[in-house]
């Protein structure tokens, strides 16, 4: 444990940032998920869209990989209908 007052300060911000993000990545494979197995669905698609494209700008994810992952999205939902 750390003994600088400042420390102990951020090691409590840290823990609500990482409880943060954990959350919002989770949502992030929930609603990919919805969006990739419900292909007639778009409002699952657009949700799944809008929360990669939140979560870049948030940055709990980096903007590239946000890209890449809605690439993988919109190329699976395009072979399979």
């Amino acid at each position: 444990m750390a003994n600088i007052k400042s420390q102990k300060k951020r090691i409590l911000t840290n823990a609500k940032r990482a409880e943060r993000n954990k959350a919002v990545k989770s949502e992030l494979k929930t609603r990919v998920k919805n969006a990739a197995t419900e292909p007639a669905d778009p409002e699952a698609l657009r949700l799944a869209v809008k929360r990669l494209d939140m979560a870049a700008a948030k940055g709990v994810i980096h903007k590239n990989q946000a890209a890449r992952r809605k690439s993988r999205l919109m190329r699976k939902l395009n072979d399979a209908g």
